[in-house]
């Protein structure tokens, strides 16, 4: 039986302590007992976001409140400007394409970074823009964009700003509030250290006046309906009862620990993960690395049976590449309930699949040795 090492971006592995408040009896949700519990995590959730509003949990997939962004804040044939770095950024353009959302495309090679110049241009030239969407950390290329001064261009003009913060919350430092964040979603399965299932979304006051003139369709999304049962500390359709409690631990230990940790442990990481491929002699992917998941150039059409070796022969998993990266690269993540241990684990077994796949000399132990170079620094 091999024993398992998750290094993929998402899900993560989870706390014991999180996971076995899943195997408590379950509570009903209309009780006493569980708003006391939604109440603390909501409160939680402005902590984890850094926002003074409502930060709303869904049960859905952090898809889901991307979705829920878009139908809440716009009509038919209003005009977005969406800033897409990779296979997620590209998702923006889908669910907005599906309502009929006519989509100004401030698209980069996957790899680079988006350009806060060149959507600062994008709005002059198309002043009936009246949102602007982008990814945090694009997990499909290892790349983290200049949120923090998006936000400053956008905050000038009458559109909203809305992030895709899935994978980058808890584990990089995002500051929804401070870096004019208008709408931010993230979900339970990356820096939250919690199983998939839970999605979470905040709106700023400003994208709540434009809430109030959304004319797309909208049922289950429909956030005015949670903004009526969050007042009662309650959620509008029946809830994922052991998801939610394993929150509250989750949120717990995050707070306890504090995010700034989290942001230290993930930055030290990141730069002992880089070391370790450039010890492979494996080109890092990204221009601007994120600190929750390292992406890295392979031999052609190599990486998919480095990923299946390594899950197969060694119970390591990581992720290879998406959409037409498929082949060309891996994917190591380092975030959340992710340690020093599953770090030189994962690449003392990534040195023998690449020894097995003869792609060229490996020296034993000198991606681990060089891991453990950067880890000891701290």
């Amino acid at each position: 039986m091999l024993k398992q090492y998750l290094l993929t971006p998402g899900p993560v592995p989870v706390p014991p302590q999180v996971a076995l408040k899943e195997a408590l009896p379950i509570v009903h949700h209309r009780t006493d007992e569980f708003v006391s519990i939604y109440k603390d995590i909501s409160e939680g959730l402005k902590y984890v976001f850094q926002t003074k509003n409502e930060v709303y949990t869904l049960a859905c997939s952090g898809t889901g409140t991307m979705e829920m962004a878009i139908v809440n804040l716009l009509s038919p044939n209003d005009e977005i400007v969406v800033a897409s770095c990779g296979n997620f950024g590209e998702r923006w353009i889908e669910i907005a394409q599906s309502y009929g959302i006519k989509v100004v495309s401030v698209s980069v090679e996957w790899g680079e970074v988006v350009s806060p110049l060149q959507i600062e241009k994008t709005l002059k030239e198309n002043p009936n823009i009246k949102a602007v969407f982008t990814t945090f950390v694009e997990t499909s290329t290892g790349v983290v964009n200049d949120i923090k001064s998006i936000g400053k261009i956008v905050a000038n003009t009458n559109a909203v700003f809305v992030v895709d913060a899935i994978s980058g919350i808890v584990g990089q430092e995002f500051k929804t509030d401070l870096w004019k964040v208008d709408v931010a979603v993230s979900a339970s399965q990356k820096g939250f250290m919690l199983p998939p299932g839970l999605a979470f979304i905040t709106f700023s006051q400003k994208a709540k006046e434009m809430v109030k003139m959304s004319k797309l369709p909208k049922f289950y999304f429909d956030i005015k309906k949670y903004k009526k049962f969050y007042l009662k500390n309650q959620t509008p359709f029946t809830p994922p009862v052991t998801l939610i409690v394993a929150l509250q631990e989750a949120i717990k230990l995050i707070k306890a620990k504090k995010l700034e940790s989290f942001w230290s442990d993930c930055k030290l990481f990141s730069k002992a993960t880089r070391k370790g491929m450039q010890a492979l002699e494996l080109k890092l992917f990204a221009k601007v690395p994120c600190e929750v998941v390292t992406a890295a150039v392979v031999p052609k059409d190599l990486g998919e049976k480095i990923v299946e070796i390594l899950r197969k022969k060694y119970g390591v998993f990581i992720a290879g590449g998406q959409g037409k990266l498929k082949g060309q690269i891996i994917r190591f993540a380092h975030m959340g309930y992710i340690s020093k241990a599953d770090l030189l684990a994962g690449f003392a077994c990534l040195e023998m699949a690449l020894s097995e796949l003869d792609t060229k000399n490996i020296e034993k132990g000198k991606a681990v040795a060089a891991v453990q170079e950067e880890l000891y620094r701290d």
